[in-house]
């Protein structure tokens, strides 16, 4: 009898030994299956997070590109009208060179033949 008690103390303790390793094996994977549904949840949240961050600055950049397209087209129309008004001058000083030559042109080969002469003496230096 003390050898059938033996094996029988033998086998529950095996048991016993079945039964914690599959208890704890439990235990652990129920660990694990809620350390996973947190880490998904807060990589979701993180996740989400850098969506609305990547969309903010895109919408900034956009923002920025389309005022700096605005302030570029302001001053190429700037530019445009200074250039029309310099062009402007320049034909009205033009008209009012040409008038003063046909009106007075001894006076007007005078002031060319002496700015020539100021010219050439500035360069030569």
């Amino acid at each position: 009898m003390n050898k059938e008690v033996q094996a029988n103390d033998a086998h529950e303790r095996e048991h016993d030994i079945h039964e914690r390793i599959d208890h704890g094996a439990e235990r652990i994977k129920q660990a694990t299956s809620e350390a996973v549904a947190s880490g998904k949840e807060k990589f979701g949240r993180a996740a989400d997070h850098l969506e609305d961050g990547l969309h903010r600055a895109t919408d900034k950049a956009a923002h920025a590109a389309n005022r700096a397209s605005d302030k570029v087209d302001d001053a190429k129309e700037r530019g445009r009208a200074a250039y029309g008004q310099a062009r402007d001058r320049a034909d009205e000083w033009l008209d009012e060179v040409r008038d003063y030559v046909r009106e007075k042109p001894v006076q007007a080969v005078a002031i060319a033949l002496g700015a020539g002469w100021l010219l050439g003496r500035i360069l030569r230096r």
